[in-house]
C-alpha cells in the first residue's frame, strides 16, 4: 500500500466504522424493543403441555426456508467474480437483521389491525415470517448488488420492511387477498421496491455502472451461484407451503414441484432458443426457479396438474425472454440497472402468479376436494363471492406495485445522501473497499468482465490473459446505444 493510502484510511477511520456504529445502534433498538413488547407465544410457554404440536409440524419446513434464506439467496448472488465475500456475507447479515425488524413490525402491524395492543408473541408460524421477510429484502439486494455500501444496504432493509408490513396489512389483512407462496406480497414487493430503488440510485451514474469492467462472472464464480440455485429449487416446494393448513400443503408441495420442474426444462430449452443454440449460465441459474414464483398464488388451489406444469413453462419463458430482450433495454433507455435480474425472476414471474392467482379464485367453487372453500379463503365463508375475491385479489397485486415503485423511490433517496456513504466507481462490484486481504483486482479465477451478458453477444477471452477480453458486437449495434440518457 503507498504511503497516501495509509494516510487517507488513517483519515478515514471514523468514517469507516460508521456501519459498525449504526449495526450497534440497531442491535440496542431490537432489545429495547423486545424487551418491552415481545414475549413467547403461548404455544412456546413453559406451561404448554406440547399438544399445539409447533415444533413437529413447522419446524423442519422452517429450517427449508432458512436455508433458502441463507444458503440459497447467499450463493445464488456470488456470480460476480469480485463480489463473492459481500454478496454471501451481507446476505447472512441482512437476512439476520431482517428476521428480528420484520418479526416486531408483523405484531406492531397486527396492533393496528385489531386495534389494539397486546404482548408480540413469538412462536414458530413468527419465525416463519421473518423469514419471509427477509427474502424480501434480499431480492431487493439482488436489484442493487454490487451498487451499495454495508451502511446502505441496513437503510434500506429497515424501511423496506415498513413498506412491506403496510403493504401486507393493506392487501392481507383489510382486502383478504390470499397468497400463499408470496407472489404478491414477498415477490414482487421485493421485486419492484428494489428496482425503484436501483433506478433512483443509478440514474445518476450510469456512465460508470454501464459495462463496468468488474460487473461480470467466471466460470468459478458461475458455479458457486449454481449452488444457490440447486439449494432455492430443492427447497421451494417449503416455501410455498410452509403456513398452508395441512390439507392444503399437499396440493402446495406438488403443484410447486410440477411448476418448477416445468420452469427448469423450459429455461434450458428457450434460452438455447433465444442465445443461437447454446445455454446462458445466467438463464439457468434464475428461470430455472420462476416455475416456484409464479404457481405461489395459486399453489393451495386445485390448478391441475397439467396447469401447474405450464405455468412454470410460461414463467420461464418470460424470464429468459426478460434476460435476453427487455434488460438491456431497460439499462439503455431508462438507466435501469437491475445486477441481477431480479425483474426478470421475481418481478415478471410475481405478476403471473398474482393474476394466475386471481384466475384460479375466481373458478373455483364452494368445495375442494371435500375442503370448503371458506379453509383457503377466510372472506369467501363470510359470503363473499368468487368474483369479488378475483377483484380483491387484482387490487392487492395492483397496491403492492404501487406500494413498492413508490416507497422504493423513496428510499433510494433517503439512502443515496451522503450519510450512507454511497460508493463511488472504484467501489463498485469489488469487495476490496469493505473486506480485509482483498486487493482490488482479486477475482475468484479468471474474470470476465460482463462475461455474465444478458443479450446474448459472441466473446472471445484470451485464457492466457485473464484482463483481456475482446466483445464482438452484434452488426446492427450501434455506439449510441451503448450508454442510457438520463
Amino acid at each position: 500500500m503507498k504511503p497516501q493510502d495509509v494516510e487517507k484510511v488513517e483519515k478515514d477511520e471514523p468514517v469507516r466504522v460508521r456501519f459498525a456504529l449504526i449495526a450497534m445502534s440497531f442491535e440496542l433498538l431490537m432489545v429495547i424493543l423486545y424487551g418491552a413488547f415481545v414475549d413467547y407465544a403461548p404455544t412456546v410457554d413453559a406451561q404448554n403441555d406440547g399438544a399445539s404440536g409447533e415444533v413437529p409440524r413447522f419446524y423442519g419446513l422452517y429450517q427449508d426456508v432458512h436455508v433458502m434464506i441463507f444458503i440459497g439467496f447467499g450463493f445464488l448472488m456470488t456470480f460476480l467474480s469480485k463480489y463473492g465475500f459481500s454478496a454471501v456475507g451481507l446476505n447472512f447479515l441482512l437476512a439476520a437483521m431482517s428476521i428480528q425488524w420484520g418479526m416486531l413490525l408483523v405484531g406492531v402491524f397486527h396492533w393496528i389491525h385489531v386495534g389494539h395492543q397486546d404482548t408480540i408473541g413469538l412462536s414458530m408460524t413468527m419465525l416463519i415470517e421473518g423469514d419471509f421477510a427477509a427474502g424480501a429484502v434480499l431480492i431487493t439486494f439482488g436489484a442493487v448488488l454490487g451498487k451499495t455500501s454495508p451502511v446502505q444496504m441496513v437503510g434500506i432493509m429497515f424501511f423496506e420492511l415498513i413498506f412491506y408490513n403496510l403493504n401486507y396489512l393493506i392487501g392481507a389483512l383489510k382486502l383478504e387477498a390470499v397468497d400463499m407462496g408470496g407472489s404478491i406480497f414477498v415477490h414482487t414487493f421485493g421485486a419492484y421496491f428494489g428496482l425503484s430503488c436501483a433506478w433512483v440510485l443509478g440514474r445518476k451514474m450510469s456512465q460508470s455502472l454501464s459495462g463496468h469492467e468488474a460487473n461480470g462472472s467466471s466460470k468459478v464464480s458461475d458455479t458457486f451461484a449454481m449452488i444457490g440455485t440447486i439449494f432455492l429449487w430443492m427447497f421451494w416446494p417449503s416455501f410455498n407451503g410452509a403456513l398452508a393448513d395441512p390439507v392444503s400443503q399437499h396440493r402446495v408441495i406438488i403443484n410447486t414441484v410440477l411448476s418448477l420442474c416445468g420452469s427448469c426444462i423450459g429455461a434450458f430449452l428457450f434460452s438455447q432458443i433465444l442465445r443461437k443454440g447454446k445455454f446462458s449460465m445466467v438463464d439457468i441459474q434464475n428461470a430455472t426457479l420462476a416455475g416456484g414464483v409464479a404457481i405461489g398464488s395459486a399453489a393451495d388451489l386445485v390448478v391441475g396438474p397439467w396447469a401447474a406444469i405450464l405455468i412454470g413453462i410460461s414463467a420461464s419463458a418470460v424470464s429468459v425472454w426478460g434476460y435476453t430482450k427487455l434488460m438491456p433495454i431497460l439499462e439503455k433507455k431508462i438507466c435501469l440497472f437491475d445486477t441481477c435480474g431480479v425483474h426478470n425472476l421475481h418481478g415478471m414471474p410475481g405478476l403471473i402468479g398474482g393474476v394466475t392467482g386471481a384466475i384460479a379464485s375466481a373458478a373455483v367453487g364452494d368445495n375442494i376436494y371435500g375442503q370448503n372453500i371458506g379453509a383457503i379463503y377466510p372472506a369467501r365463508a363470510l359470503g363473499r363471492s368468487a368474483g369479488e375475491q378475483a377483484g380483491m385479489q387484482l387490487l392487492a397485486l395492483a397496491i403492492t406495485v404501487a406500494i413498492a415503485v413508490t416507497s422504493g423511490a423513496l428510499t433510494g433517496l433517503i439512502v443515496q445522501t451522503g450519510f450512507f456513504q454511497a460508493p463511488d466507481s472504484e467501489g463498485f462490484f469489488s469487495d476490496h473497499i469493505d473486506w480485509d486481504d482483498v486487493e482490488e483486482g482479486d477475482a475468484i479465477f479468471e474474470h470476465h468482465a460482463a462475461s455474465h451478458d444478458h443479450a446474448g453477444e459472441a466473446k472471445e477471452h484470451d485464457h492466457l490473459n485473464p484482463t483481456c477480453l475482446k466483445v464482438i458486437p452484434e452488426p446492427d449495434t450501434k455506439p449510441e446505444d451503448e450508454l442510457c440518457v438520463v
